[in-house]
């Protein structure tokens, strides 16, 4: 349907008191036979699928206000409403309601909105069944009046009954009128009285009255009449504050006078709401609910008008961007921008969408980058508000157009390295304006929000952009900080994208010690998420012993951020992290300031053991071996913990099986070779007539292969030629100990030799040998078994061997 007098928004009421937007569509009203009756069906202009079907009840109570909206319940807790783009649409499905209904078109409200135990209780009293009959409007009559406002507010049906009563022959008008004669003269009983009377009339509720008291030649009066708050010695000068301190700035001049009007009334009515108002009790915070619906159409309204309004934000954004703008009118630009944000707030998600689109359309973040390198602080407070909306609305149109800022210009000027700048040049001491900024990095850089289906290369594109472009940039402090010299004075940074003065030492400055707590705190998320492009940028410069420094800071909230920023690298558990620590020897400022602590048990303390403690009980071995070779002699005497201990008998369990893993290895080295000298026989087989008939030989088919591995089998026996057993005819084997238990404690060993001396042997390739020489002690005969003596051989070879032994330093 293209008629845009049916054009309308959906919105139903959350139970946050807040409406919610259930699309744009195109409303009729029909009879529909499912319901028995006429009903309200809204079609979406996008599918034509149906939004709302709502039955025009006789006895629901529909609300006209603003000219454009219709509201009513449907149940106890579900309000609906139809949000009209043009009035003319708007009267026409109220006339059809009201002619169901039948009602008068001219009213405001069809029904009284009220339960039935009420209702019949309020039937029995015949003063009730008809209009509140108000007293004349005359000064005398103010008390009475005040008394009739205050005492129907606590029953639903009296209010509707009064809110009618103020509609009707321009009462409310009048009251206002009253208000001028009685501060004309001064009197102050009339203003307390007028004070209570506006104070409830708000509380009724009632749009059709905030149209009347909101106008722009009665909201003034309004405001006026609620200063005069009984309670207070003076009255307040809200009025005062309106026309003269809060002046209106049209940045660029607004020719839609209906824009204008809504503008006005908008701020006036917030003014009322959160500073005149005081805050309602439990019993009252649903009296305003209509009040603050009424904003937040508003609200709506005017983002849509500016919206929609291309020349005006062209003509906006032109002048932002433009170097020749004076200072002063680009401060009242960026502050526009900034509440023309927040009040895209009020806008439903996919509304939402549109707006920041258009801006981003429009250039707002190349504009950005202008204003947040100003040096007004005020200027780059609102930048960085209005940043923070794009970032949390999508993080991923941000990353887009950094990552193609390099081809268009110099590194210095990139958006992230003018946010990474006014982060370290904060001169709040607090930090506020820091902590904020690194809020948004985070969110930048978090690859959780990087997963997007249609783009699943940018993870790997913008960390790839950020540690070229802008990591250096953000630890130019912390690699300023941490210089390892002692007594180092003042020292100036330059960098090629940052240029700025860093105080040392940092001990006596604590918002130095904050900003790099801030630092820290990044790059340890760095660590847990981005892996591959943070371990890459640690190696190369050498990143955790620069941290580590931190570990003597007097700050001690600073050495637990440096000593948590270890405890992550240590917690990815990944074994070129470990080398690069033990290489290192990192340990060391960590094993000093656990020393240096004492006996105090604080939360430092508590930290280092904890980090003692994940090692142990994940038995990273590596680092084990490292910290008991090198520093147990300092840490033993710590026994108010088993933390240490704990790791001494890890690294002795692991040294133990290391051991028995080189004795089973050693034996079966000797049972192979053993096992090759028998095969080496065995390929010899006698035929009928006692030849030897030799097979075919490897080397004949595999020459190459097989000269290579004869080559090093010879290596191999020419090593071991003491150990190897000489095969006997006999089939016994003959061993010459070099080594024995008993040469291992000192005493000679006697060699055994077999009960009967052979004659002969057979050599290798199987050809006749000669009497071999007994040796000058006698050997023994041992069956081809695992002998009791290799252990005590092997124990003497790894005594012998020219590995290191564990050294502990202290």
């Amino acid at each position: 349907m293209s008629d845009t007098r049916r054009r309308v928004k959906v919105y139903t009421l959350n139970e946050d008191r807040q409406w919610d937007d259930r699309g744009t569509g195109h409303v009729s009203s029909t009879f529909v036979e499912r319901l028995k009756g006429i009903s309200l069906l809204v079609r979406a202009e996008s599918d034509g699928s149906l939004l709302l079907e709502s039955k025009i009840s006789p006895n629901t109570a529909y609300q006209k206000q603003q000219d454009t909206l219709i509201v009513w319940s449907e149940a106890e807790n579900y309000d609906l409403a139809l949000s009209f783009q043009e009035k003319a649409g708007c009267d026409e499905i109220w006339e059809k309601i009201c002619q169901v209904q039948g009602k008068d078109p001219a009213l405001e409200i069809t029904q009284d909105p009220i339960d039935e135990s009420e209702e019949e209780r309020f039937e029995e009293m015949p003063e009730t069944s008809h209009l509140v009959e108000l007293p004349p409007c005359e000064l005398a009559r103010l008390e009475e009046i005040a008394d009739l406002v205050t005492s129907v507010l606590s029953s639903p049906i009296r209010r509707e009954k009064l809110a009618l009563a103020l509609m009707s022959e321009g009462y409310m008008k009048k009251l206002l009128q009253l208000f001028q004669v009685c501060e004309d003269l001064d009197n102050r009983e009339g203003l307390h009285h007028l004070y209570e009377i506006v104070r409830g009339v708000l509380f009724l509720n009632k749009a059709a009255l905030f149209e009347v008291m909101f106008s722009d030649d009665c909201i003034m009066d309004v405001v006026g009449c609620l200063e005069f708050d009984p309670s207070l010695v003076q009255p307040k000068k809200h009025r005062e504050f309106l026309t003269k301190t809060a002046k209106f700035k049209e940045v660029i001049p607004i020719t839609d006078s209906e824009l204008r009007q809504k503008i006005h009334q908008t701020y006036r009515v917030q003014y009322i709401q959160d500073i005149i108002l005081p805050t309602p009790s439990v019993f009252e915070e649903n009296f305003l609910s209509t009040l603050t619906s009424f904003i937040f159409f508003n609200k709506v309204e005017i983002v849509s008008m500016l919206q929609e309004d291309e020349k005006f934000l062209t003509e906006v954004f032109a002048q932002l961007t433009d170097e020749a703008t004076e200072d002063c009118k680009r401060r009242e630009l960026v502050n526009f921008f900034k509440e023309f944000c927040a009040f895209s707030q009020t806008l439903q998600p996919q509304n939402r969408d549109a707006f920041f689109k258009t801006l981003a359309n429009l250039g707002i973040l190349p504009a950005l980058e202008i204003v947040m390198g100003m040096d007004d602080l005020q200027v780059r407070a609102a930048a960085t508000d209005i940043f923070s909306y794009l970032v949390e609305f999508s993080p991923s149109m941000v990353r887009e157009f950094v990552m193609q800022e390099p081809q268009q210009t110099d590194d210095d000027v990139l958006l992230i390295n003018v946010v990474i700048k006014q982060m370290i040049c904060d001169s709040d001491p607090e930090l506020g304006g820091a902590v904020q900024l690194m809020g948004l990095l985070r969110t930048l850089i978090d690859p959780e929000n990087m997963l997007a289906p249609t783009n699943k290369t940018e993870k790997t594109e913008f960390l790839s952009f950020f540690y070229k472009y802008c990591m250096q940039v953000l630890t130019v402090p912390l690699l300023a900080s941490t210089v390892d010299e002692k007594n180092c004075k003042d020292t100036a940074v330059e960098n090629k994208n940052l240029k700025f003065k860093l105080i040392r030492p940092m001990n006596r400055f604590p918002p130095t010690a904050q900003l790099l707590a801030l630092i820290l705190e990044l790059l340890t998320f760095c660590v847990e998420h981005h892996t591959y492009h943070i371990k890459t940028y640690i190696m190369n410069k050498d990143l955790l012993r620069r941290v580590l420094v931190l570990m003597n800071s007097k700050h001690t909230f600073l050495a637990l951020c440096a000593l948590r920023f270890m405890r992550r690298i240590i917690g990815q558990k990944d074994e070129y992290y470990n080398r690069y620590i033990v290489k290192g020897n990192l340990f060391e400022p960590v094993i000093n300031t656990l020393l240096d602590n004492g006996t105090r048990y604080n939360l430092l303390n508590s930290a280092i053991i904890e980090l003692f403690e994940f090692i142990k009980v994940e038995d990273i071995k590596s680092l084990i071996a490292h910290i008991i070779d090198n520093y147990y002699k300092a840490l033993e005497s710590i026994e108010y913990v088993q933390t240490f201990k704990g790791l001494k008998g890890r690294y002795e369990q692991e040294k133990d099986r290391q051991t028995l893993r080189l004795n089973r290895s050693v034996s079966r080295y000797r049972r192979d070779a053993r096992t090759l000298d028998e095969d080496e026989d065995e390929e010899m087989w006698f035929n009928e007539d006692g030849e030897a008939i030799e097979k075919s030989r490897p080397e004949e088919e595999f020459p190459e292969s097989f000269g290579k591995y004869m080559e090093a089998k010879k290596v191999k026996e020419s090593d071991n030629k003491e150990n190897f057993p000489k095969r006997t005819p006999t089939g016994s084997f003959k061993f010459t100990f070099s080594h024995s238990a008993g040469a291992a404690n000192g005493t000679n060993g006697a060699n055994c030799k077999p009960a009967t001396s052979p004659t002969s042997a057979a050599s290798p390739n199987g050809s006749p040998a000669k009497s071999a020489t007994p040796p000058a002690t006698p050997t023994a005969m041992v069956g081809l078994v695992d002998y009791p003596d290799d252990e005590d051989e092997e124990d003497e070879d790894e005594e012998q061997s020219p590995r290191k032994r564990p050294r502990l330093g202290s």
